[in-house]
């Protein structure tokens, strides 16, 4: 062993880090030296339920003041105070927490104690050029002092002309904190951090904060407006939610809570949280992605626990056993309170569906252990506005679709579509949300027996019907007229992506439909998404010409008597983009093609009376 001895910690070069990198925000001052107040009473309060003072709760307080034009701020508490030589202690030895130490000697109090790394107090430095501390200990015959310090490692400590019990700590605001200066934005700091602290902190004479938190009552004694007047409370400029879970656990971890279900908004950014963690009823952080499952970061309301581990600046979580423990204990709470709602408000449930069934699946698909909490309550819903499960829609549609489960992504373009498979008594799914690209091979992968396939996708013999009168062979060119009208359409449209089938459907009032392979637009899909960019799914497409349609048979007629080519090439062009048009890649230009050839169509047929 060359060497042994301790590690050096010089005070002039730890200030300029608390001063300038151990806090996240500058208005965090005000948090830790309201803190540190709430903690002088709290252990006071300590001291009289031990017997070893003697006092009333209803004169506990703290004040805030601030006066502008002195660029002073004070805090002042009617705590325990100090003595000289606990100012020593604890103020002039940095990280040395005085709560470390009381709380061991008072362990068996239900107290809370907020401090706990003895750091706080050197926030002030973040905002102010000096500091000074008027301080008198509830000690009999004890001497008030006052401590200066200039944001330098020297200090002094003299007497003080202070007679109250307590702690008042002065700030001369440096000149770059200007911002501190303003008593409505002070005062909204104070509400930021300090709202829900259980006891009385007046704001230049005023009391500033609420005191008490709605997750701290029982459930029992709410009632539904309860909890929506602190919602709105919290959150002023949203509308109602719709609906909430009361969260209230002491073992194996100790957390309180309300979390509401908000209503989906059409800007809303589902990926940055809003829920707001508070520990011991301090504001700590509205960004919890840690201790919430991703898929609920969209939730709002409020967490409040103890046993979160935070940093020494108590700015942000660190990631430890509790925290995934208690991630996992938010998200059954969660699927519980859904299973309740199906089974005892179905009605209610499907009602806030459209809302929920984001979270939902986007659960289902980040967690196997809440996919098996919830996948009995995963519902679809239904062209005609109903719900039904997966297993009822099996039930109802199986023998008609072989297995295969069918949707739309956009009921307004896909109308044909849909119609065709209604005709036939098969029911369809609405899946029209942005995470469906992703829930549908999901759920193909809990269900190997089940197929999805998008309304566009391909055709099952069921919805086809056999035209006699399409297989009959033409003497001249010894091809089917299904084939003849292949042959039309292709040599009309020459596009080398497109594939023409000539098939005769059961729905008459369809004369072309534009049919997508389901894997291929899946796999296009999901490469545009990768890639951030707009997939063009008609690169490869099918038109199904519906031979049952009278409009089909008179262009074959038409093409037959080899009369009016021009009309023939226009009617099949204009089939064409009459397909494309419950097609998303129906853009502007191609409308204004259509519109043409309407025209020329109108005007073909005006002068010929073949048709």
């Amino acid at each position: 062993m060359l060497d042994q001895g301790t590690i050096t910690v010089h005070t002039e070069n730890i200030f300029p880090i608390i001063k300038k990198s151990l806090y996240s925000e500058r208005d965090i001052f005000l948090r830790e030296l309201v803190s540190n107040a709430f903690d002088a009473i709290s252990k006071l309060k300590m001291l009289a339920y031990s017997g070893e003072f003697e006092g009333t709760e209803d004169d506990y307080k703290i004040q805030v003041q601030l006066d502008s034009e002195g660029r002073l701020i004070t805090i002042t508490d009617n705590g325990l105070g100090m003595t000289g030589e606990e100012v020593k202690k604890y103020i002039n030895q940095i990280a040395f927490s005085s709560a470390e130490e009381f709380v061991s000697k008072f362990n068996q109090s239900n107290e809370q104690i907020i401090g706990h790394f003895g750091l706080g107090f050197y926030s002030a430095f973040m905002v102010a050029d000096r500091v000074e501390i008027d301080t008198l200990s509830y000690q009999p015959d004890s001497q008030a002092v006052r401590w200066s310090c200039d944001g330098t490692t020297a200090y002094t400590l003299d007497s003080s002309p202070r007679t109250e019990r307590g702690t008042t700590i002065t700030l001369y605001l440096a000149n770059d904190s200007e911002e501190f200066l303003d008593a409505n934005g002070l005062k909204a700091i104070l509400r930021k951090y300090c709202d829900y602290l259980p006891l009385p902190i007046y704001f230049n004479d005023e009391i500033a904060n609420k005191q008490t938190p709605l997750w701290k009552q029982a459930p029992s004694s709410l009632k539904d407006e309860d909890y929506l007047e602190f919602y709105r409370y919290m959150y002023p400029m949203k509308d109602d939610p719709l609906f909430w879970i009361h969260l209230n656990t002491d073992y194996p971890f100790s957390l309180q809570g309300v979390l509401y279900f908000p209503k989906v908004e059409r800007d809303m950014d589902l990926t940055k949280g809003q829920i707001k963690l508070f520990c011991n009823q301090v504001f700590v952080s509205d960004n919890c992605e840690e201790v919430i499952p991703r898929f609920l970061t969209p939730l709002q309301g409020a967490i409040d626990s103890p046993d979160i581990p935070l940093n020494v600046s108590r700015s942000y979580l660190q990631g430890d056993r509790n925290v995934r423990r208690i991630s996992e204990f938010i998200a059954k709470k969660v699927a519980d309170r859904l299973k309740e709602m199906y089974t005892k408000e179905r009605e209610n449930y499907l009602k806030c569906w459209p809302d929920i069934s984001v979270f939902v699946k986007y659960g289902m698909l980040n967690s196997d252990k809440f996919y098996d909490q919830v996948k009995e309550i995963l519902v679809f819903k239904l062209t005609d506005g109903s719900y039904k499960t997966l297993t009822e829609y099996q039930e109802s549609n199986t023998v008609k679709t072989n297995q295969k489960v069918y949707y739309t992504s956009d009921l307004a373009t896909q109308t044909s579509y849909v119609e065709l498979l209604q005709s036939q008594e098969i029911e369809v799914l609405v899946l029209d949300s942005f995470i469906d690209t992703h829930f549908v091979p999901f759920l193909e992968s809990k269900f190997p027996e089940v197929r999805f396939s998008r309304v566009d996708a391909d055709l099952d013999d069921n919805l086809l019907t056999a035209d006699k009168a399409a297989e009959l062979i033409d003497p001249r060119t010894q091809k089917t007229r299904s084939e003849s009208l292949k042959d039309i359409f292709t040599q009309v449209l020459q596009l080398p992506q497109l594939t023409i089938r000539s098939e005769a459907l059961k729905n008459e009032s369809i004369p072309a439909m534009v049919l997508i392979p389901e894997q291929l637009r899946r796999f296009k899909e999901m490469t545009a998404f990768m890639q951030q960019q707009q997939a063009e799914f008609m690169a490869d497409h099918t038109l199904l010409v519906n031979t049952s349609h009278p409009l089909i048979q008179n262009i074959q007629r038409l093409e037959d008597a080899g009369e009016n080519p021009e009309l023939v090439a226009l009617l099949c062009r204009q089939v064409y983009d009459l397909a494309l048009m419950t097609q998303k890649s129906f853009d502007a230009d191609s409308l204004q093609r259509f519109i043409q050839q309407s025209t020329k169509v109108m005007s073909q047929l005006a002068a010929t009376k073949t048709l």
